[in-house]
């Protein structure tokens, strides 16, 4: 049983971590966060230390370090996006293992100082990339390897529509400079599967760049790919949105459906349980879709073309 400490207990995506640390058998000893509404803990580990301030939170950590079989081996980072660097400075000086949220980072420079950390320390960052251990995205992944000796690119679509209400642009996700904006926030994952799918990043063209919706071009080794993002429910396509669904998810390869949308409750479960095996990604890993997005983030609109998402002209 490995002992565990969580950075950011009342976020969103903490509960999928805690469920992860108890489904390997493993135990979460601290967890931090400057909100105090945690509850969520009691259905997971009862027995944690909690605490709202950082200072006390590294004493403990200190403490434990320094008390041998207490020690930390891994501490889960599920804070703010713009924290995560820090964060996970801060796991290795603490000489434990870093298992971090999406976006590892806001910038791609910060990946050659973790680097760095990380031969200073003798400690691994280790990343949630839960759609490179998606069973069926897997399958694929070997289907466009098998294929690539044809020589052609594949055409992919990509719509992402997850609705948010007005509290977030009010959050820290509403601030570009905290959350890296909806790219960054809301689509890093799906870039760095269209890298795992598809190879190396050759062109990226960005169309529409807006606080609740961007859209843009991707091409890859093996695919050029039309992308679209949306927080509006507006832009759910009219039939599933009057049928009251209010996130909608599309991946066409070639004209072809991709179903993926089952399977997604245990990929935090899957994560950990390669990430204890030895078998993370690390921080290269994340390279490419953290270059993207800042790329995305700086770029000027440009006019439509022949490879704008046809979502744009409807979410304008």
């Amino acid at each position: 049983m490995k002992n565990f400490a969580l950075i950011g207990a009342a976020g969103y995506i903490a509960p999928r971590h805690m469920k992860a640390i108890k489904d390997t058998g493993n135990d979460l000893v601290a967890a931090l966060d400057p909100n105090d509404s945690v509850g969520i803990i009691d259905s997971h580990f009862p027995e944690a230390h909690f605490f709202t301030e950082f200072e006390r939170f590294d004493r403990h950590i200190d403490k434990r370090c320094r008390a041998g079989g207490a020690r930390i081996d891994y501490m889960s980072i599920c804070s703010p996006n713009y924290l995560h660097d820090s964060h996970m400075r801060f796991v290795l000086r603490s000489g434990a293992d870093a298992i971090c949220e999406k976006p590892l980072v806001l910038n791609p420079w910060n990946i050659d100082g973790l680097v760095e950390m990380e031969q200073d320390t003798g400690q691994r960052i280790n990343t949630i990339l839960q759609l490179r251990v998606h069973p069926s995205i897997i399958v694929l992944r070997d289907k466009v390897r098998a294929e690539a000796t044809r020589g052609r690119k594949h055409e992919v679509d990509l719509a992402y529509i997850t609705s948010r209400g007005r509290w977030y642009l009010q959050s820290w996700k509403g601030d570009t400079r905290k959350s890296g904006g909806i790219a960054t926030n809301i689509g890093v994952h799906f870039f760095d599967m269209l890298h795992f799918l598809f190879g190396a990043l050759q062109d990226n063209r960005v169309h529409l760049n807006e606080p609740t919706k961007a859209a843009g071009y991707l091409e890859y080794e093996h695919a050029r790919c039309r992308w679209f993002l949306s927080l509006d429910v507006n832009d759910v396509p009219e039939a599933p949105r009057e049928a009251g669904q209010r996130t909608y998810r599309s991946i066409t390869i070639d004209g072809e459906e991709i179903e993926f949308s089952g399977g997604f409750t245990d990929l935090h479960t899957r994560s950990y349980e390669e990430i204890l095996a030895g078998r993370g990604f690390g921080v290269e890993e994340n390279r490419v879709a953290i270059e993207t997005v800042s790329a995305i983030r700086e770029m000027r609109p440009a006019g439509p073309d022949t490879m704008t998402h046809p979502f744009v002209g409807k979410a304008a």
